[in-house]
Order: structure tokens, then sequence, then C-alpha cells
């Protein structure tokens, strides 16, 4: 089976396709504001156009594992974001969780999962 690696960072791919699955890096947001809603926004439009490398969208994802810096605090605004970004019509599998991300000012890191 054929591997396909979509250019990411130096130490590791943004998009990897194989065997009809699509895996998408985590990603954390461009965007430093200090409100998850806006950093989840800015994340869900960057899994977006990674999914497009790979010729899919949203509508294809079979899997999201979320990390949230403060999980009790910001779980209410970025499940909000979520609502207004997934695909209600085919909702994937989801996991959230509370994790001491690589940068004092990234709230939130997604890593999603799709079929091809």
């Amino acid at each position: 089976m054929t591997i396909t690696r979509h250019a990411g960072l130096a130490v590791f791919s943004s998009v990897v396709e194989h065997g009809g699955v699509v895996y998408v890096s985590g990603l954390v947001p461009k965007e430093r504001s200090p409100d998850v809603a806006t950093q989840a926004k800015d994340v869900f439009k960057q899994i977006d156009e990674n999914l497009a490398k790979a010729g899919v969208d949203k509508s294809r994802l079979l899997k999201v594992e979320i990390w949230l810096k403060h999980i009790e605090r910001d779980f209410a605004a970025m499940n909000a974001a979520w609502l207004e970004w997934v695909d209600p019509a085919n909702l994937p599998v989801r996991v959230t969780s509370e994790a001491n991300l690589a940068s004092s000012d990234v709230l939130i890191e997604v890593m999603v999962t799709a079929a091809k």
C-alpha cells in the first residue's frame, strides 16, 4: 500500500495518507489569543486546510482528539466553537483531555483521523 506524506514541520508530516485513512498531525493555533474559542476556530480552520491536502473534508472525520490546557475553565467555550464547525450529520468519535501543552500561550491542540 502506498503512503503519501504531506509537508509539515522539519520533524513530522502534517498529513499522512495510508490505506484509505488520512491522519492529520496535532495542530495548535497560529493565533495565540487568550481566548480558547478563538484559538479553537483557528485550529479548526487549519484542520480544514490539512484535510483538503488529502482531498477530503470534515464530513469524513472518524476520530478527533482534543487537548485543552485548562479543561474545566475552557471546555464549554471550546465545545461551542466545535459545534459551530463540526458537520452535525457526520459526527466523529471524540475525546477531550487536559494536557500541559508545548507553550504557555497554547490553550488547545487537536489531532484528527479521517476516511479517504
